[in-house]
């Protein structure tokens, strides 16, 4: 149960904003240790510029982010007045009082209007559809591609591929095509694979990698209105994204079964794959020559479409929430005004974060900033997520230990493994009191 003092620290969140107590002079943001953190510091230094109040970005490394964020919320520690935390933890962090609540904030500032809606949605919206947020868009992200131009601009290749499948050898727009071009591709004899794509088991990457084929399949999780998982997340369209994804494993690079960010990078800079899925966040290091020796003929593009023309992708990214326990949640409330301003979003952008506000993210200046801002936008607009309630971490272990052996080891047929996890799904939400 909360006490007095969380309970007055995210009720009245709106009332501390409007109060006239004394101005903080530093606000500190805890994120992850990683590029984006960085441009983050570059960009609040111009607000301290402007105004006079310090706000220093404190980072951690990924694999202690999340632990160490939550010992100092269970602490109800004031360390942090701000942080830029993952979506899923918005169940979790809202449901135990840890976030201020931003609901009239979202509302007064007109955030729905210039945030890409499907941001607001999953960064900062909990529980899904009631109209309560928690968080601001901050760092989007989401999985796409980066291809190799040479191989796929080879006129031999072309034609081969031509004479093969009888249509033109391009970017993928459909599933079915980039199945095909994973297996033209695909040349163990000569060191070369077709594709790479998640299949780490220890967090979410194989949750995100599964995800972009059963979004684009027209599949689901389940309901998150009701809960209700039993029939939608083993239903014939999520059996057929699994089987796609299983097909896709048959055609990346030998020892591809504990792969992420890292390694997916490293198929196009060592010359491995013809194709990569990974975060946009890590592309920057695919047009950087000192990072990758093929830059100049590294290409990118949007997850494509499913069978039935549903075209969607798996979120990343996080929202900026202001911590309750804050001391300084006045001025925290300020500084997020400052944040959602245009010309600050569009700043943000030129640093290399990855924003969310929609009229950056429409202009031309954007889209063509960078080889794969057009493809970010393309896909900001069709992002879907995980679970975002406070068991979403059982969830996902439930889904490593099915989908993983049935991706990277044959085991089980898709429609066996899928009606699997939904009965684990159904007695994890059971035990929480979700749904009927």
């Amino acid at each position: 149960m909360r006490n007095m003092t969380k309970g007055l620290a995210a009720g009245l969140g709106l009332l501390l904003w409007s109060s006239t107590s004394v101005q903080a002079q530093e606000l500190t943001i805890f994120w992850a240790e990683w590029d984006p953190a960085n441009y983050l510091q570059e960009l609040v230094n111009q607000y301290e510029a402007e105004t006079g109040v310090k706000v220093t970005v404190e980072t951690t490394p990924w694999s202690d982010f999340q632990t160490k964020a939550f010992t100092e919320f269970n602490a109800q520690g004031s360390a942090y007045d701000l942080i830029v935390g993952d979506s899923q933890w918005l169940g979790a962090a809202s449901e135990a009082g840890h976030y201020v609540d931003l609901t009239q904030f979202v509302l007064d500032n007109k955030v729905l209007d210039s945030m890409a809606p499907a941001t607001v949605k999953f960064y900062s919206e909990y529980p899904g559809n009631s109209g309560k947020y928690w968080s601001i868009p901050a760092e989007g992200d989401a999985v796409g591609w980066s291809y190799r131009k040479d191989w796929f601009e080879d006129p031999a290749e072309m034609a081969a591929f031509k004479a093969k499948y009888g249509y033109d050898l391009a970017p993928p727009a459909t599933w079915a095509q980039l199945r095909d071009i994973a297996e033209f591709f695909h040349r163990p004899d000569q060191g070369r694979a077709g594709v790479a794509i998640y299949t780490d088991n220890s967090y979410d990457a194989m949750a995100m990698g599964f995800e972009n084929a059963l979004f684009s399949f027209g599949g689901e999780l389940g309901d998150p209105a009701t809960y209700q998982v039993e029939g939608i997340i083993n239903s014939d369209k999520a059996v057929a994204a699994l089987d796609a994804y299983r097909e896709l494993y048959t055609f990346t690079p030998p020892g591809w079964a504990k792969t992420f960010f890292v390694e997916n990078n490293q198929a196009i800079t060592e010359n491995l794959a013809a194709m990569s899925m990974n975060y946009f966040a890590f592309f920057p290091a695919l047009v950087n020559e000192s990072s990758n020796p093929n830059a100049k003929v590294t290409g990118f593009f949007a997850n494509p479409a499913g069978p039935d023309g549903d075209q969607y992708a798996a979120l990343g990214g996080q929202g900026i929430s202001i911590v309750s326990y804050s001391q300084n949640q006045e001025e925290a409330f300020k500084f997020l005004q400052w944040f959602i301003k245009d010309d600050v979003q569009k700043k943000w952008a030129e640093l290399g974060g990855y924003t969310c506000n929609k009229a950056v993210l429409e202009s031309a200046e954007f889209q063509n900033a960078t080889p794969y801002n057009k493809a970010f936008y393309d896909t900001m607009f069709k992002v879907k997520d995980f679970w975002a309630v406070p068991e979403y971490a059982e969830l996902l272990t439930a889904l490593n230990q099915r989908v993983y052996p049935a991706v990277v080891a044959g085991e089980g047929t898709s429609k066996e493994v899928l009606d699997a996890l939904a009965a684990d799904w159904k007695a994890i939400f059971a035990k929480y009191g979700r749904g009927g």
